[in-house]
């Protein structure tokens, strides 16, 4: 049985993502960073060089991924090439994003994250529909089963019902985990603002270009967050 989730205690973050040359450029030169950059190693995989000499010039902590095709990764990259990928940048990363699906597969590497302190978010993408409640709850149980610092959900959000559906797993929880939920699709746009009012821990959002249907500016997001004045609970 679920309960509706409190508000977050702890000061929501925001994402810039960074998943091409024009992102990072963006990055590197921006005065004022969001609070973490999430680099797209499945994106950037052939401007590696490029992007390890700006390590020290990109002000923000960094979560690492490389996302796995089957949940919108770029460039059909196989396990073996994305865990090198991981393997190099876990110097650089204070997060590193890998899929639900994958924590197995991932677990010696993951073991060498928790030695660097380096915290684990394990994410779940559906770019078809949103499933429901009851099965991302169950998700979200899995990724604290494997010792998740965080749990991260992006779905489908084309229907009203869809964006429903994010919206009861997302403030009906009773988890004990933070939760980092987004919509993708035509109102995805919609769905990253009453998340991020809702408490959603990171809010990703675009530097230059989106690269996911939905996805917000940096600037706007931004504003909605320091408007956002959610109500907390006292039990």
């Amino acid at each position: 049985m679920t309960t509706r989730r409190p508000v977050k205690e702890h000061r929501q973050m925001v994402v810039g993502v960074i998943a091409s040359m024009a992102d990072l450029r963006f990055a590197t030169r921006v005065n004022r960073p969001p609070d973490l950059f999430e680099l797209r190693l499945d994106c950037l995989h052939d401007v590696l060089d490029q992007l390890e000499r700006t390590m020290a010039i990109l002000k923000a902590p960094k979560i690492i991924t490389a996302r796995d095709p089957s949940e919108g990764g770029a460039n059909k990259l196989p396990f073996a090439k994305r865990r090198e990928l991981l393997t190099r940048f876990l110097q650089y990363a204070k997060y590193i994003d890998v899929e639900l699906r994958s924590v197995r597969a991932f677990k010696p590497l993951l073991r060498q994250a928790r030695k660097r302190n380096v915290r684990v978010i394990l994410s779940f993408h559906d770019f078809g529909s949103t499933p429901s409640s009851r099965s991302l709850c169950a998700k979200a149980t899995r990724a604290k089963q494997h010792r998740a610092d965080l749990f991260k959900v992006a779905t489908r959000t084309d229907k009203p019902p869809e964006l429903a559906r994010l919206m009861e797993f997302a403030t009906l929880t009773s988890l004990h985990l933070p939760i980092s939920a987004m919509g993708i699709g035509k109102l995805g746009g919609i769905s990253r603002l009453l998340l991020a009012g809702y408490g959603s821990a990171l809010n990703y959002a675009s530097l230059s270009k989106s690269n996911t249907e939905g996805q917000l500016p940096i600037a706007l997001l931004r504003s909605s967050l320091r408007g956002a004045k959610p109500k907390r609970s006292h039990a």
